[in-house]
């Protein structure tokens, strides 16, 4: 599986920044998620890797390949969009086979890849059936299939699990993991749900205001926030803040916050 890698990538609409030198690797077979709140940039990175917007300034580069000028269908990569989009005049089957097709990929390889995904989805006794005769899971599975069919270097996925109720969003999200790990395609994760990126992620990107806030497992961000914002961001529920000094009282450490004094240990007045 190839590696993907953001080198100074930056993104302006006008004179307002989105993204600021944004400088990432994504490993070969990773399940990277991007989370933020809106306006992070989170979906602007998705966005420019898809060639879906101009890069302003740095270098995009799939499997050591420069794509940061190439169009979408160059780039072999696939997407997952919150809303599906699947035509609703067509079956399962036609829509998982419909890039295939416009591709004119050979009908016997059509039939196999097609048969793939709906084994590896649970879709085969839905192949013959229109979406809106479908679940939004079911949905959801569809819209997979159809960028699993393309076998793309890299899935693309953009809010996937918006539209769905609580507890859709849960079993989708053990699918989706469940599937990228059997097929160790490189996958970036767009979210604003932190649970959800908690849940999914080889690796966090945490953003803010168009920049990186902190990258690192899950469980790094959860017990080691490099700032407040992660710490105030990441875990549910959320970290608590209280404002206060910490000072020397006699060789002990001791933090003070509204009359309340208490002495630290050692390894926490150390760090």
């Amino acid at each position: 599986m190839p590696s993907v890698h953001f080198e100074h990538v930056s993104k302006r609409f006008g004179s307002t920044t989105v993204v600021e030198d944004f400088n990432l690797e994504v490993a070969d077979g990773e399940l990277l998620v991007l989370v933020g709140g809106s306006g992070s940039g989170k979906t602007t990175i998705l966005r420019m890797l898809a060639g879906l917007e101009e890069v302003t300034e740095g270098t995009i580069r799939i499997d050591q390949r420069d794509v940061t000028a190439l169009p979408p269908r160059d780039r072999d990569v696939a997407m997952v969009f919150q809303d599906y989009g699947l035509y609703p005049h067509m079956t399962v089957r036609e829509n998982l086979s419909l890039g295939l097709r416009l591709r004119r990929v050979a009908r016997q390889e059509i039939d196999r890849r097609v048969a793939w995904a709906g084994d590896m989805l649970r879709l085969e006794p839905l192949l013959d059936r229109k979406p809106k005769q479908l679940s939004g899971g079911q949905q959801q599975r569809v819209a997979m299939g159809r960028a699993m069919v393309r076998e793309p270097l890299v899935f693309l996925f953009d809010e996937p699990l918006s539209n769905l109720d609580a507890g859709l969003r849960a079993q989708m999200r053990i699918e989706i993991g469940g599937l990228q790990r059997r097929l160790r395609t490189t996958t970036v994760y767009v979210t604003h749900d932190q649970v959800e990126a908690m849940t999914l992620g080889d690796r966090i990107v945490v953003l803010a205001d168009g920049k990186i806030q902190q990258v690192g497992r899950p469980i790094d961000l959860y017990r080691n926030p490099v700032n407040r914002f992660v710490a105030g961001f990441i875990g549910t529920p959320p970290m608590n803040f209280i404002d206060g000094k910490i000072e020397d009282d006699n060789g002990a450490t001791v933090f003070t916050a509204d009359g309340v004094r208490i002495q630290l240990a050692s390894d926490r007045a150390a760090g």
